[in-house]
């Protein structure tokens, strides 16, 4: 959360939040999400707080600190993380992702310094899973109960409990939880940025001051693409021409991160390079929204191609990729922008950069406290900054759950349990 708002993110999706512990009027045990909820102004999306707490004294703890908890939907009933229902009431609801906004708006332009706690009830069709789960979670602490286990070890005792009793379906429901969070999540972001756009209210100074500090001056380093997707019609027949479809599309993780910055009103330096054949002008023609100033024209080489060859479901087959022109955004080239790199509010680095490139803007960045911005973009490059001491100078990285693992095995780091199992479930459900 507090990385969250001091980059100008006013959404945050989690999971469940954490709450007030039982016996907790004894023991003290209260999350350090509650407080931190009161004290930055950030609306956090989740699917509300595991009945295994003390729900009641959670809601309570959250009104004591001044925020505003509403559930997403037509009822009033608070979630219980896996049930749509707590037998708790929130204070207020929002039918959709607008009023939603709205709601984020009033508390932005007021200027109060505590978040908002929206409640999403679990999807319908995951409500029965979730109501085996719910009951495994009471039986787990029905049993607790009887053995006399409390405090600290609890929550771990009854995690064990539910997981035996649901037989690994809580992994699941959990994952669809978050699914759901995340879509919400996204739904209210962007009607609070068209919301923002329209100009139809005025945060207070303080967030004005964020928000320019946090999207003003960027870099991105990273490349640029010219994509050709081909769907098949058929099941394919290797050797022989087969009817489909081609399109073309522009793309890259650089440009993609440039591209967006743009369109959100910035004017970030894109730093990359194109070759001097017919795919540079398209792309340069694409990207004329952008401050290109920073993109090499070479002679002699190849603007970078990715052609992908797609079932008829969507399924890749198979992709090729003409990316070598990338290795061409050397550090003695980017070190021509070192001002500009110098000056930035954000620098953002992609994986398809050279390793000496990334270790030369990381000592830039750290030697004038620049916040580096890391987008992995495969396993295979994950793990660049992580080769040397560069990954220090990251304030920011967004990996998928394999790239991840990448960057832990770099660092010489276990990945935790629960993420190999997620990344399993995933493998299976794929």
């Amino acid at each position: 959360m507090i990385a969250a708002h001091r980059a100008g993110i006013h959404v945050f999706v989690t999971g469940g939040v954490g709450g007030v512990h039982r016996d907790g009027e004894n023991s003290m045990d209260i999350s350090a999400d509650l407080t931190e909820l009161g004290r930055t102004p950030i609306a956090v999306v989740s699917a509300g707080v595991k009945s295994i707490l003390d729900i009641g004294r959670t809601l309570e703890y959250l009104e004591t600190q001044g925020v505003c908890v509403a559930t997403f939907g037509t009822s009033m009933n608070f979630p219980a993380f896996f049930s749509p229902q707590s037998g708790f009431t929130s204070p207020y609801h929002v039918n959709n992702a607008e009023e939603a906004a709205d709601l984020i708006a009033g508390n932005l332009s007021l200027g109060l310094q505590s978040g908002l706690l929206l409640a999403v009830p679990i999807p319908k069709e995951h409500a029965a899973a979730g109501e085996q789960i719910e009951n495994a979670i009471q039986a787990a602490l029905a049993e607790a109960n009887v053995k006399g286990i409390r405090g600290r070890d609890l929550t771990p005792f009854v995690l064990q409990k539910v997981n035996e009793l649901t037989r690994g379906k809580s992994l699941q429901a959990n994952i669809a939880l978050i699914h759901n969070n995340a879509r919400v999540g996204s739904q209210i972001a962007c009607a609070l940025s068209k919301r923002m756009q329209k100009k139809t209210w005025t945060p207070c100074v303080t967030c004005l001051v964020t928000i320019t500090l946090a999207l003003s001056s960027q870099v991105v380093i990273g490349g640029v693409n010219v994509d050709f997707i081909a769907k098949g019609k058929t099941d394919k027949l290797f050797g022989q021409t087969n009817p489909g479809s081609v399109c073309q599309s522009f793309g890259g993780v650089g440009k993609n991160l440039a591209d967006s910055l743009s369109r959100m009103g910035q004017r970030p330096l894109f730093i990359s390079a194109i070759g001097t054949d017919s795919h540079s002008d398209a792309v340069l023609n694409y990207c004329r929204h952008m401050n290109t100033s920073g993109v090499a024209v070479l002679k002699e080489q190849r603007t970078a191609t990715y052609c992908a060859v797609i079932t008829e479901s969507g399924d890749l087959s198979l992709g090729l990729g003409d990316m070598d022109i990338h290795q061409q955004i050397t550090e003695q080239y980017v070190s021509q922008f070192e001002e500009k790199l110098s000056a930035a509010s954000l620098m953002c680095l992609d994986g398809n950069i050279p390793i000496s490139t990334i270790n030369y803007v990381c000592s830039v960045a750290k030697k004038h406290a620049v916040p580096v911005w890391y987008e992995p973009t495969d396993c295979d490059k994950a793990c660049k900054p992580f080769l040397s001491d560069s990954w220090k100078a990251l304030a920011y990285t967004s990996p998928n759950l394999a790239e991840l693992c990448t960057m832990n095995k770099a660092l010489g780091l276990l990945t935790p349990a629960g993420i190999i199992l997620i990344i399993m479930h995933k493998l299976l459900s794929d």
